[in-house]
């Protein structure tokens, strides 16, 4: 199989490449942002692309959801350390096909790989019980559904960050940071940041 990989962390990338090679297949691209992933399998139309969700410029996220709007027949798989099904959920409602947890990538990645290869879907085994509960909870949450980065944004609010330190950890602007709130405070009907708090507990984006 053809690869793309798309992480901001070089060392990280080398060790996938390592490890997807020996398996007998071709890295044909590598990428540090989302943006030069999306050009990557633009040009090199891959089997399939590996990445990470927290990247400059598009996140995985944006990335996988470009390329289902574009019906790009590269298969999408996530390999993160983000173990919260909030990311998961986006994550396959974006079209990704496998989920891959970083720290079990030596074991779990060649065989999703191969997985969606044959048309598969494929969740790293520590997070599948996680999956299942929230499948068995997504009515519970009085109807409203955030993205990806909605939560991000809503969990770094509700434990107290501040706006530019926000922006930061997402490599967001700050006014990018400041309009996800509005949207998270009219979204979620809050007046102020200790609304957002009780919502984020009952959304179960931060304990109690």
């Amino acid at each position: 199989m053809n690869i793309v990989l798309a992480d901001d962390h070089a060392m990280f990338r080398h060790c996938v490449r390592n490890l997807l090679e020996t398996a007998g297949m071709t890295i044909v691209g590598e990428a540090s942002d989302g943006a030069t992933a999306l050009q990557l399998v633009c040009d090199c139309c891959p089997d399939a692309i590996v990445l990470d969700i927290n990247m400059p410029v598009h996140n995985g996220i944006e990335v996988a959801r470009k390329l289902q709007q574009t019906g790009a027949s590269t298969k999408v798989i996530m390999l993160t350390m983000y173990e919260e099904e909030s990311s998961f959920l986006e994550a396959f409602r974006a079209g990704v096909k496998a989920y891959v947890l970083k720290t079990q990538a030596s074991a779990d990645l060649v065989q999703a790989v191969l997985e969606v290869s044959r048309g598969r879907l494929y969740l790293s085994p520590e997070v599948t019980g996680t999956m299942v509960d929230a499948y068995l909870r997504q009515q519970d949450d009085e109807g409203v559904r955030l993205s990806f980065r909605e939560r991000q944004i809503l969990q770094l609010v509700a434990e107290g960050t501040i706006t530019r330190e926000i922006a930061r950890l997402l490599n967001l602007s700050v006014k990018a940071v400041e309009s996800h709130r509005s949207q998270l405070m009219r979204k979620l009907d809050a007046t102020n940041i200790a609304g957002l708090v009780r919502h984020a507990i009952k959304l179960r984006v931060i304990s109690p």
